[in-house]
């Protein structure tokens, strides 16, 4: 019985490991995924900016309303 090879490569592959190595030559393929490294670290970034910074927002969004809230209304649940 013959075995099926597979040609399917694991993990993460990219266009330049997939032709052997060889880069066109233009800056654009550099500047592309610099690009993208930069969006997903700013993304990155701002989930965390949002995740520890929308409490104290809305403390300080409520204490600044009128009528004046105290820190007990302002921080209970009821």
């Amino acid at each position: 019985m013959a075995t099926k090879i597979s040609l399917k490569a694991k993990g993460k592959t990219t266009k330049k490991a997939l032709t052997g190595g060889e880069d066109d030559g233009g800056s654009s393929p550099s500047t592309v995924k610099m690009l993208k490294e930069w969006t997903t670290w700013t993304a990155k970034k701002a989930k965390v900016v949002t995740h520890y910074g929308f409490i104290p927002l809305i403390i300080i969004i409520g204490m600044n309303s009128e009528p004046r809230p105290s820190w007990f209304h302002l921080l209970s649940p009821v």
